[in-house]
């Protein structure tokens, strides 16, 4: 069954970690100077003189004047930009942004009225001449994307104006070569440009957009991926990420069924038969590895950030299509060991205690998994490589994947756990769902805006210890009395079997295909689910005796700076690994350690890791 998003401004977080990762993101976004972000443009439209001194104010790394990549962030920043403002209503964000796309169509102008790009015409020639330029496309692919972006979520008609301008001239242009030419231009990375072109057509209509997606159809890939043939072993992955996430919307504006096979196709050979890590990734070295072969591959430069963030937009793709649970459980995965673990990572030093590095941490590229690893964070304004774009992105898209409307109007769809509400409306009626996680520490407050107070209670003493279970309390209000189904996701880390509370009653659990089913007369309801919680093991497809360890969906880093062998039986890790510190306060800390070993460590969620050296995966004994 088919599920529908629902409209960002309508889903609000609440969660405490979440809250300040987007608030993190939204300071850093606005922190960036705007001459900064559109000096390439300017410069190409020989409006400004980066070189002309102290006067102008640039970025380094990827975004310096002499890069061939330069400008790629700003179509980044525009699209993050669009995402919060859709879901707060920022206003402040969206003039910065509707000033920039102002500025981009001034830059059009003076390039003759169509070109709006950071870099020349000349590099795409120079491609389609078989010399070496740097990705032009993907350059090309995030100005358009920002500005599609900006149509579609801050309803910024200039922009619109500026990519349809801006598409005469890749109209023209492809129009001068063979397939065989085009397909040889389309192997050098084209990042989302077959996106664009399905985006434009699915606001436009017009058929200038259906042949530039016929142009750009990657056949290189996607026919032998419709043979069911591997084509992706070895292969650099945030390549061919953004060109199936081009299939999948070019399946959404014209239904048709090659576009889907293509996807599904894709995500077989990238994922379903080619295994995970623990933290949900598949990539080393930003290539994709070798099938159900990932132990060789355990190096610093695991999990390429861009990778993560685009697997999810195309797991969330797949949910809606499939209604499949399987694509919810990998975007959790990779959320709380991907998006969470790489960017903006904040430590916490209190009562005196300091540490010899920095509080704070921008961005990690990649997620080492090696023994000892260490992430490599970021600067704010002299690195700007690729996944400087999709943190600010993933940073600003915490509102997307935890509701799905199902059907034509049949109900809704629960597919993550954080506290957060919906409005929405079901079959006519008004409806409010207020999501929000009860930790079983007695302590409500630190959900709430209330702090400091404590009433007795019994929770506190009916728990001693940390209860390894996630509490999902749903409550559920209509305009007026109302019947449709409620599915809650039951999460791939489950241990034992869910526990159902209707109105205060326990209830018996109908599931269906990895969901839990709710069909009934709906008007002012709470519905309570318990997920037993516990330790998972992880082992590496091709070394069944290493393992990484799971609290719920998280994965656990282990603080050492080498590889250590744990004495155990591996199917039963909550017998070497227990719980540490179990609360401070009012919270169960999620911290464990080793026990019974020659040297026990301590264990503690990934993401909260900042420059202390881990271990993820362990050889067991």
């Amino acid at each position: 069954m088919r599920f529908y998003e629902v409209k960002r401004s309508r889903v609000e977080i609440t969660d405490r970690l979440i809250a300040a990762k987007r608030q993190a993101n939204l300071r850093y976004m606005m922190s960036l100077d705007s001459n900064a972000l559109l000096l390439n443009y300017r410069s190409e439209a020989i409006l400004d003189d980066p070189f002309s001194g102290s006067g102008f104010k640039r970025h380094g790394g990827w975004e310096d004047p002499g890069c061939q990549l330069r400008g790629h962030f700003t179509g980044h920043w525009l699209s993050a930009a669009a995402m919060h403002y859709a879901s707060t209503g920022d206003m402040e964000i969206k003039a910065r942004a509707d000033a920039i796309v102002t500025e981009l169509g001034r830059c059009q102008e003076a390039n003759g009225g169509e070109w709006a790009a950071s870099i020349p015409e000349k590099y795409l020639e120079r491609i389609a001449a078989g010399q070496r330029v740097w990705a032009p496309h993907y350059t090309i692919h995030k100005t358009f994307m920002g500005l599609l972006d900006m149509y579609l979520f801050a309803q910024n008609d200039e922009a619109l104006k500026i990519a349809k301008n801006w598409a005469r001239w890749f109209l023209r242009w492809t129009a001068k070569w063979s397939r065989e030419q085009m397909d040889t231009i389309l192997d050098v990375e084209t990042g989302g440009m077959l996106e664009i072109w399905a985006l434009l057509y699915g606001v436009t209509k017009e058929k200038d957009y259906l042949t530039l997606m016929e142009r750009y159809y990657r056949g290189r890939l996607f026919d032998p991926l419709l043979a069911d043939r591997d084509v992706l072993t070895n292969m650099h992955a945030n390549t061919t990420i953004p060109e199936v996430l081009g299939a999948a919307t070019a399946y959404e504006v014209t239904g048709e069924e090659k576009w889907l096979n293509i996807v599904k196709a894709y995500w077989k050979h990238a994922v379903s038969l080619r295994g995970q890590y623990a933290t949900g990734g598949q990539t080393s070295g930003e290539v994709w590895t070798p099938k159900m072969e990932l132990a060789a591959r355990l190096g610093d430069k695991n999990q390429e950030h861009c990778a993560v963030y685009n697997m999810m937009r195309l797991a969330d793709f797949l949910i809606r299509v499939t209604g499949e649970k399987q694509y919810a459980d990998y975007w959790e995965q990779n959320l709380y060991n991907g998006i969470l673990a790489q960017g903006y990572w904040q430590g916490h030093f209190t009562h005196g205690v300091t540490s010899p590095h920095p509080d704070q941490g921008l961005l990690t590229y990649f997620l080492p998994l090696r023994s000892g690893g260490r992430k490599g964070w970021s600067s704010e304004t002299e690195d700007f490589f690729c996944c400087h774009g999709t943190l600010v992105q993933a940073n600003a898209s915490f509102d997307r994947g935890i509701y799905y409307l199902i059907g034509e109007d049949e109900g809704l769809a629960v597919c993550q756990f954080f506290d957060s509400s919906l409005t929405t409306s079901i079959r006519g009626t008004e409806l409010e769902v207020r999501q929000w996680i009860d930790s079983l520490s007695g302590h409500e407050h630190f959900t709430g805006s209330v702090t400091g107070i404590q009433q007795i209670n019994n929770v506190t003493g009916a728990y001693p210890h940390n209860p390894d279970t996630q509490r999902t309390v749903l409550e559920i209000v209509t305009g007026k009395e109302v019947s449709f189904e409620l599915k809650v996701r039951i999460p791939f880390w489950i241990k034992g079997e869910p526990v159902l509370y209707i109105n205060g009653e326990k209830q018996a659990c109908k599931k269906t295909d990895g969901w839990i089913s709710i069909e009934r007369n709906w008007s002012k309801d709470t519905v309570i689910l318990e997920f037993k919680k516990g330790i998972s093991a992880w082992p590496l497809p091709d070394r069944p005796d290493t393992a990484a360890f799971l609290y719920g969906p998280v994965v656990l880093a282990g603080l050492c700076d080498e590889e250590i062998r744990l004495e155990g039986d591996i199917s039963s890790p909550e017998k070497f690994i227990v719980h540490d510190n179990e609360r401070e306060w009012g919270m169960w800390m999620n911290t464990f350690k080793t026990s019974g070993q020659a040297k026990n460590i301590r264990m503690v969620p990934l993401y909260q890791i900042g420059y202390d050296p881990y271990t993820v995966y362990f050889p067991v004994s």
